[in-house]
């Protein structure tokens, strides 16, 4: 994303190439600006544990300074996307802690969807199967989704004793869905059928199982070919305007929109259009 941040440029060493990284707690893919980040503990439907939460935190925080991840792709192996926190390595402990430190796990799972939300790339959700409580809220914090007629979202935190207010879910989903959706999900905790999802807006579109991780990379691909500069100002305002007065996201996006329009790549889009061929941009 801070590709334009060159080698030569004196802010270099803050910033850092997240190709290589090496995950310890899921997979990570890298290819031509896309990160692929999968869960993948298929056996058991791809829980999430106290090790994998911090890991993907640090991760997403660290994203925003990355200079050449553009686009990423977030999925789970196995047929199944995620079936939320561990029961066994999560809820089983959990139980035992006192208030102050369960406070520090729930902020711990807040921040995670905090970072998927500051991470400035688009992030696309590539979501089969189980799809349930944390798991869900990951899928809601991404920016695209993309699931199967097989995907069933489940915001089930009210079936083991909590309440639907979890990880940011009942000022997230209200908001991609609909109030009355929504609480209807998150006071019963039942399952959101693909169709439903679909019809609801949480879904952009539904894929064939086998079909459906190339159909998200393709869209990934094809936005990290975009202007990945301007992308990052989309996203920014998406968020931000949530906030403001109409007359406040009006000027806030005139400002934004003057800061894109000194970008290389708007040079190129207009050069482009005048000789009647693609543009090719540089996300600069």
């Amino acid at each position: 994303m801070k590709h334009y941040i060159g080698a030569g440029n004196p802010m270099h060493a803050q910033f850092e190439a997240r190709a290589p990284y090496v995950a310890k707690h899921f997979a990570w893919h890298y290819e031509a600006g896309v990160g692929t980040i999968t869960l993948n503990r298929p056996e058991r439907k791809n829980p999430l544990t106290f090790d994998s939460y911090a890991e993907l935190r640090d991760l997403f925080r660290a994203l925003a300074y990355a200079t050449d991840v553009k686009v990423i792709v977030v999925t789970g192996a196995g047929g199944n996307f995620c079936s939320g926190g561990d029961v066994h390595e999560i809820i089983g402990p959990l139980t035992g802690m006192r208030m102050p430190e369960l406070l520090e796990f729930t902020r711990m799972t807040g921040d995670l969807v905090k970072a998927i939300r500051h991470c400035p790339q688009p992030i696309v959700g590539a979501i089969d199967g189980v799809c349930a409580g944390a798991g869900a809220m990951i899928a809601l914090a991404c920016d695209l989704r993309y699931g199967s007629p097989a995907t069933r979202t489940a915001f089930l935190f009210t079936r083991v004793g909590l309440a639907g207010a979890d990880m940011g879910a009942c000022a997230l989903l209200p908001r991609v869905i609909g109030q009355g959706r929504a609480s209807e999900l998150l006071f019963t905790g039942r399952a959101m059928t693909a169709q439903e999802g679909q019809a609801w807006g949480f879904f952009n579109a539904l894929h064939e199982s086998d079909a459906l991780l190339e159909a998200a990379t393709k869209v990934a691909r094809e936005l990290a070919e975009g202007p990945s500069f301007a992308h990052g100002m989309t996203k920014t305002m998406l968020s931000q305007e949530w906030s403001m007065t109409i007359d406040q996201a009006i000027e806030a996006e005139a400002q934004a929109q003057a800061i894109c329009m000194q970008t290389e790549d708007f040079k190129r889009a207009y050069e482009a259009f005048a000789a009647k061929r693609k543009p090719v941009f540089g996300g600069d």
